[in-house]
């Protein structure tokens, strides 16, 4: 069986755009007890049920986020929550301590648990605990190596193995971080990290005798983004992860990213592991795509290395992402439409990102051509005509008239362009 693609839904958009570009199952959740409290806001218990129903008529699957750490005060309204969540019939909930094991099993027996990654699950004894009180996955920690994770697999052939390949890395245990709690408030298992890893900090030395205090000067280049890590990126080493036969899932990080990153990182995903499969593996191709998306700089982690053996998993420079590519439009649902998400203008050649298995036909008419070059297609507009037949020198992301295609294009295809445009 093949290893699954399990990608981020952030909202009920990104929802569809993971299934359309690839992946095989979603996750996400409403805010209560989630980890990712303004994701969660995104959704309703309302348009989560609507993306439950969604995502099952695609035939593919969704895991809900009950992974916070509740307090005492807030066990019957998760309870109330879990019972909730459970109506919705998803397959499967995600949580991270053993009490809330316990209480889904016993509240939605019938619904499998995985166990987030929260819970750093490391080794074979961590994990029959959890296995033995009902969880039929565990998401293990991002600390872990693949030979661990064999180890664990040895011992536990019927537990299934889920790790993450793509996105944020935590500069502590995932989650485990208290710099955002003591500096803000924000406490990182209660869904609202403030991310301060992330910030650059000017560094003092302090002479205790006499209270003399100096600012240390950074060397040009160095920069003072002390705590920041890189992105987890494991798409060249995907081949040796699905070889190793243990894993059951492999997991991109990232529902408070954009809808271009979730279409990018799951169309990359599953042409690497197809392409594995098919026995044509080629990593440069999935990097090329991945260097399209904003980012700190790649790290392949822990998994396949330790990081004192190679000193690349910290950014010291920038927490700003870069990307190679600007988001240009996006297909409305009706196909014949378009919505400006940079800025385009007459003339412009923009790149066509669509989902998979996508047929586009090759044309050229009064209002623009697309057409293919290499393995790629592109787009060019000759004239930028509204939906009620107004004609524009330009359009802007703040332009909220849906825009004619010169041919059907299928809903959710993006224009990219590198940038900058102009």
């Amino acid at each position: 069986m093949k290893a699954e693609l399990l990608s981020p839904a952030g909202n009920l958009e990104k929802l569809k755009i993971a299934l359309a570009y690839g992946a095989d199952a979603v996750y996400g959740g409403v805010s209560h007890f989630s980890l990712r409290l303004r994701s969660g806001k995104e959704f309703t218990y309302e348009s989560f049920k609507e993306a439950i129903d969604y995502t099952h008529k695609k035939g593919k699957k969704i895991y809900v986020t009950i992974n916070g750490f509740p307090f005492n005060s807030q066990i019957q309204l998760l309870k109330n929550h879990i019972i909730k969540i459970a109506s919705f019939k998803p397959d499967a909930l995600i949580v991270a301590t053993p009490g809330v094991v316990a209480l889904c099993k016993e509240l939605a027996p019938a619904i499998p648990i995985h166990l987030s990654t929260q819970a750093n699950v490391m080794n074979y004894l961590d994990a029959k605990v959890y296995h033995d009180m009902g969880v039929s996955r565990i998401i293990v920690a991002r600390e872990i190596s693949l030979s661990d994770i064999k180890h664990i697999k040895q011992k536990l052939p019927k537990l299934e193995i889920e790790v993450f390949v793509h996105g944020s890395m935590c500069f502590a245990y995932s989650g485990r971080c208290l710099i955002s709690s003591l500096q803000l408030g924000r406490v990182p298992n209660r869904g609202s990290c403030a991310n301060d890893c992330r910030f650059n900090y000017t560094l003092y030395a302090k002479n205790e005798d006499h209270g003399t205090l100096l600012r240390l000067e950074e060397q040009p280049n160095i920069g003072t983004y002390i705590f920041n890590a890189k992105d987890m990126n494991l798409s060249a080493h995907i081949d040796e992860i699905l070889k190793s036969g243990v894993i059951d899932s492999l997991k991109i990080e990232g529902r408070t990213k954009s809808s271009y990153y979730v279409a990018v990182t799951a169309n990359a995903y599953k042409m690497a592991i197809d392409d594995f499969y098919a026995g044509c593996f080629e990593a440069t191709k999935y990097q090329k795509e991945l260097d399209t998306t904003k980012n700190r700089g790649f790290t392949d982690a822990y998994l396949i290395h330790k990081p004192f053996e190679k000193h690349t998993d910290q950014n010291y420079d920038y927490a700003l992402s870069s990307g190679g590519f600007e988001v240009c439009g996006f297909v409305i649902e009706d196909e014949l439409h378009f919505m400006c998400k940079y800025k385009i203008y007459p003339e412009d050649v923009l790149q066509i990102f669509a989902p998979k298995h996508s047929t586009i036909d090759e044309i050229s008419n009064d209002i623009g051509e697309t057409y293919k070059k290499g393995e790629t297609y592109f787009i060019k507009f000759k004239k930028l005509i509204t939906k009620d037949e107004k004609q524009l020198h330009s359009v802007h992301s703040g332009n909220l008239n849906p825009i004619k295609l010169p041919t059907k294009l299928p809903y959710m295809t993006m224009f990219r362009v590198k940038v900058p445009l102009r």
